[in-house]
């Protein structure tokens, strides 16, 4: 059975893309049940609307809390019958509310926590001169950037670029990590314990990882 996605969305939404392309290619055993958004004029929702996906936009603006906002957000998900909630560029700190609501949320960083936690991770990371960034799947708990990985890409960093030119190349990986840890997932290959993930192996061809770069467990055919 397919995994139910409710997919949370800030901005551009291009990690949502991602995951509305491999659930079309067939890669991603997946239906996206709702695509939400704190801001109405999100581009996350026009890319919804263009595949014919449920979406909404609830401005937190409106709200007279955080907890308020993310009540209301939790109804709406829950209205929706997702199975998991997918952070994909969604730029709010969810309470305790949100989160006890839901047993699996999961987000992707663009640096490689816990390096570099927070909105900036790719300027952070450019500005303090390391040598070696990249990308972070992981679990959501009420630490912001701290839940358990379960996977990550590894980008160098070229010498004197800024965070929005490296920002760019870890979005690549970004765009292959996020529907590889969904897939994983959805065949209830995933396990957790003391923070550690573990990931089953299925015996699936790997796919060939574009250099330079490493990923961490290997992505698999279609990824």
């Amino acid at each position: 059975m397919a995994l139910k996605l409710a997919v949370l969305v800030s901005g551009g939404g291009s990690n949502l893309q991602s995951i509305i392309d491999r659930i079309e290619d067939g890669a991603l055993d997946a239906e996206i049940k709702l695509v939400l958004s704190n801001k109405p004029d999100a581009y996350g929702l026009t890319r919804a609307e263009k595949h014919g996906l449920p979406s909404v936009a609830l401005d937190h603006t409106a709200y007279e809390s955080r907890e308020a906002f993310d009540a209301a957000m939790v109804e709406k998900i829950n209205a929706c019958g997702a199975d998991i909630v997918v952070l994909a560029g969604f730029m709010r700190l969810l309470t305790s509310v949100f989160i006890n609501a839901f047993k699996t949320i999961v987000n992707i960083h663009p640096a490689l926590l816990p390096s570099f936690a927070g909105c900036h991770g790719q300027r952070d990371a450019a500005d303090y001169g390391v040598k070696i960034s990249g990308a972070t799947v992981h679990f959501v708990d009420e630490i912001m950037d701290h839940g358990p990985v379960i996977v990550q890409a590894a980008v160098p960093v070229l010498s004197g670029e800024d965070g929005d030119a490296l920002g760019a190349r870890i979005l690549e990986f970004e765009h292959r990590i996020y529907p590889q840890a969904l897939q994983w997932l959805a065949e209830g290959r995933v396990t957790v314990k003391d923070r550690h993930v573990f990931v089953a192996d299925a015996g699936k061809p790997k796919a060939p990882i574009t250099k330079p770069g490493l990923v961490n467990p290997p992505l698999e055919e279609g990824f």
